[in-house]
This record gives structure tokens, C-alpha cells and sequence, in this order.
């Protein structure tokens, strides 16, 4: 594979963005970040401190009482010149998150489109920041607007860095807020690339970026009086440190993007080919190596076809193409970390302690002898109580059980914590709606998985999170309603 100084990454250094301006962490400290595909050191990225995060967080609120007057037509042409500036560097920003997350370069192409079309579809939004009159009398006049909260804070995960880094900023951002972004402490490079580019579109302090090694410039972020809008997106036991840490210090609205434990559900009617192949598309192996938040990991097969189903599932996943995430012919990487690789590993041990059978991969890809590699992962025989059906994992490891009614599929299905995607395979049209309307997901595929549709509402029940993401309603969510009441 291409070596770091090949990239340009080890030989230059990498500063917070704060006010529009790079910004050396105080005393100048860094942290080390590691190329999962090599374990060696790839980068040394600033450490903020509280100071830094203050700084950060005081230049947004300088910067928000003269955003949220800009036109809100002006703010949608500046997203849309940040679009296109975005998809300028999509070769750069590729190749950063595919040296510091282990995904395929070729896969962080199409992320950094997305990013880009996300920034380009809260531009479209502009009209909807509009409020309503209310006929609460006759004599005069009601009315409501929407306002922005001032300073957003968006902490953001690792396993899609340059996609997040643009895509979530894209709704504060339209409605009027300034934000600070905090990216993963794994993952840190491509959002304090992204921060460069935005500094030449955007007026200075309207995005800053922070970046640190462990929970505390999250928390300094969180924590901050400034601050009262929250967005983050990862594990739900960080959600729920999230929710208690900005509840200690005031009262801020925070909305989370969490876990999943999610289930496909493939009907002895379906197509079972197209299933199979939504099967191994769902787990996301060859995007993320199984490490996103809707992959439908929990398979439940009807026991009429679980056998042929499995066969197609096994046959497809052994075609996925390991290796250097910066080949463009690879199709599945290895894990962002040694922490993730070592979760996988424990899991993979669980489950076969409770008896579940292996029927695919669980050992390290042959040739591959350093880097976070782990084959994609299949057990069958997996009880609904099981660790690897009750968990999530977050690696490429995929349980499959089996049901001979819809009744228990829906039982087996909705009997985790997590509500966040699901996926139903049929060709019945009544069965695939009340299917739906059964399971507790927040977002749910008919004859399909993994795909995001922009301006589908994108969020979970339950431990899976509050507020919804990727819509209208994500814009709405970064403002506040203001009643006007015009006595005549």
C-alpha cells in the first residue's frame, strides 16, 4: 500500500480550527493516530484542551449573532460553494479516511459525494425555516419563527469521518447556528481537512473543529454554558454519558444517533437471491466492515429456507475482496482500531462459548499478518438470547436464527434494546406493511438494505436514540419556536 509520506499525511502538521484560523492545541499538545492497515503511526493531530474547547465554543457565539441574520438564500449558497469545494478535494478526503479507518478508498469517494449532497439538500431546506400565523383571536395578530439556538455542538463517529464531518454540520449550519465539530479521536483527519476547505467559504467562527484523545475535549464541549444544542452520533452508553453530562450543568436540547442491533427478515415468498444479496449488503462488510449503526446484523431466516438462503449468504461473502484499504480493487478493509479488532474478537469467542456454530470466517484473512484485518463472519444455530443477539458488536460479525412464524420473527425482532433500522424481504405487499408497522425501527427497507435515502427521516427507538436526522425535521431540530403576539 501507499505509504503515509506518499499521502502527504506524516510530513505536514495538523491544527485545530478556531475561528476560521489553525490553531496549535495549548502547549502544543498532540496524539498519536495509527493507520489500522499497518499499525503504524500515521499522523500526530492536535489534543484540545478546555481552553481550546473554550476558545472554539466563544468564537462560534461571536460568530452566531451575525449568522443567523444572513439570508437564509444566502446561507443555502454558501452550503452549496461548500458542496462543490467538498467534492474538489474527494480524492484527498478519500484517501485520508482510508488510511486512518481502514474503509476502501473507493468506498470514501462515494462517502465524500454524500457528504455533499447532504450539504446540498438543507440548502433546499432554506424555505422550510419559515414559522406560521395562528388564529388565537381575532383581533390581532399570532405568529411563530424559527430561531436558531446559537452554538451547536456536533460530536460525530469514526466510521464514516469525511461523510459525517460535512454531512452533520449541514443543518445547524442552515438554520442559522454556529458549530463546533468534534470528530472521533481515531478518525480526526479528514474533518480538520474538511475545516481548511470550509475556512475559505465560510465566514470566519461559523465551523470550528476540535479534535482530542479521549472523552475530555467532548466533554469540556458538552459541558459548556455556551453551548445549547447538542447533536451526537455513536455508542449508546457515550449517549447516555452525553445526555447526564448536559443535564449536570443546564438545560440543553440533545438529540442522539445511537446503536443497533438490527434484524432482516427474509419470508419464504422472497426472491432469494436478491435477499442473500441484501443479506451481505446490509451488514455493510465491504463499506465499514460491519461497523455502522444500521447494519442488520441479527438475520432471521424462515426454517423453510434458512438452508438455501445461508448457502447464497456464504457464497457471497467468501467473493469479498480483502485488503489495503487504499487498493481501489479492495472491498472491505480492516477495523479502525485495535479496540474494535479486539471487540470482534471477544464476541466471536462468546458466541461460540454459548454454542452458537461458526459457519464462516472468525479468524484473521491469510497474508494479512499485520493491521486490525478480520474475516466477515457468519454463526448460525444463534439463540434470540445469546450475547451476539442481544449486543452490538459493531464488526463484521453477523448471527443468523431461524423462525417458522411471523408472530415469533416480530417477537425475536423487537426483543432487543435497540430500535433503529430493520428489514423486511417479501414479495407479499400486506405482509411487508404489517410487517412494518410491527417492528420497532425507526427506519425500515422493503426488499432492500443499507441504503440512505436523503430526505428520509433517519433515526431510532428506543436505546437507539432520540430526534431524526437526514430531513427536514433535522433542520427544524437546530431551531427554536419564538410566539409572537401583535396586540391591536
Amino acid at each position: 500500500m501507499s505509504t503515509t509520506t506518499d499521502a502527504g499525511v506524516a510530513d505536514r502538521e495538523w491544527h485545530l480550527h478556531v475561528g476560521g484560523e489553525p490553531r496549535e492545541a495549548t502547549g502544543g499538545r498532540t496524539y498519536e493516530v495509527e493507520c489500522p492497515a499497518t499499525e503504524a503511526p500515521l499522523a500526530s493531530a492536535p489534543d484540545a484542551s478546555p481552553e481550546d474547547v473554550d476558545a472554539a465554543v466563544r468564537a462560534a457565539a461571536d460568530a452566531a449573532s451575525a449568522w443567523r441574520w444572513v439570508d437564509v438564500r444566502e446561507r443555502g449558497r454558501l452550503l452549496r460553494r461548500l458542496a462543490d469545494a467538498f467534492r474538489a478535494h474527494a480524492d484527498e478526503l478519500a484517501l485520508l479516511d482510508a488510511l486512518d479507518s481502514g474503509n476502501p478508498v473507493t468506498a470514501m469517494r462515494g462517502d465524500v459525494g454524500w457528504g455533499a449532497e447532504v450539504l446540498e439538500l438543507f440548502a433546499d431546506y432554506a424555505s422550510h425555516l419559515g414559522g406560521s400565523t395562528i388564529p388565537a383571536s381575532v383581533e390581532n395578530l399570532h405568529f411563530t419563527r424559527r430561531v436558531p439556538f446559537g452554538v451547536v455542538a456536533r460530536i460525530v463517529p469514526f466510521n464514516h469521518p469525511a461523510m459525517f464531518a460535512a454531512a452533520k454540520v449541514a443543518a445547524p449550519l442552515m438554520a442559522g447556528n454556529a458549530v463546533v465539530l468534534k470528530p472521533s479521536d481515531i478518525t480526526p483527519l479528514s474533518a480538520l481537512r474538511f475545516a481548511e476547505i470550509a475556512a475559505d467559504v465560510l465566514p470566519p467562527g461559523v465551523l470550528s473543529v476540535i479534535t482530542g484523545n479521549g472523552p475530555a475535549a467532548s466533554s469540556a464541549l458538552v459541558r459548556h454554558p455556551l453551548v445549547r444544542r447538542i447533536g451526537f452520533i455513536g455508542s449508546d452508553r457515550v449517549g447516555r454519558i452525553i445526555q447526564r453530562d448536559a443535564a449536570e450543568v443546564g438545560v440543553k436540547e440533545v438529540s442522539l444517533e445511537l446503536g443497533g442491533k438490527n434484524a432482516l427478515i427474509v419470508c419464504p415468498d422472497a426472491d432469494l437471491d436478491a435477499a442473500a444479496a441484501g443479506i451481505v449488503a446490509g451488514m455493510n462488510f465491504a463499506w465499514s466492515e460491519g461497523q455502522s449503526c444500521g447494519s442488520t446484523s441479527r438475520v432471521l431466516l424462515h426454517a423453510s429456507v434458512a438452508g438455501e438462503v445461508l448457502a447464497r449468504v456464504i457464497e457471497r461473502i467468501g467473493a469479498i475482496r480483502i485488503g489495503s484499504p487504499v487498493d481501489p480493487d479492495t472491498q472491505m478493509g480492516p477495523l479502525a482500531s485495535r479496540a474494535q479488532y479486539e471487540k470482534s474478537r471477544r464476541y466471536i469467542d462468546i458466541a461460540a462459548a454459548e454454542g452458537a456454530q461458526l459457519a464462516h470466517g472468525g479468524e484473521r484473512p491469510a497474508g494479512l499478518d499485520r493491521g486490525y484485518y478480520l474475516q466477515p463472519t457468519v454463526f448460525t444455530g444463534v439463540r434470540p438470547d445469546m450475547r451476539i443477539a442481544q449486543e452490538e458488536v459493531f464488526g463484521p460479525v453477523m448471527s443468523v436464527l431461524t423462525y417458522t412464524d411471523l408472530d415469533e420473527a416480530v417477537r425475536v425482532a423487537n426483543g432487543v434494546d435497540y430500535g433503529l433500522t430493520a428489514s423486511i424481504w417479501t414479495r407479499d405487499v400486506s405482509t411487508a406493511l404489517s410487517l412494518a408497522d410491527r417492528l420497532e425501527a425507526g427506519y425500515v427497507w422493503v426488499n432492500g438494505s443499507s441504503r440512505h435515502f436523503w430526505g428520509m427521516p433517519f433515526g431510532g427507538t428506543k436505546s437507539s436514540g432520540i430526534g431524526r436526522e437526514e430531513c427536514v425535521e433535522e433542520l427544524l431540530g437546530y431551531t427554536e419556536i419564538k410566539a409572537v403576539n401583535v396586540l391591536v
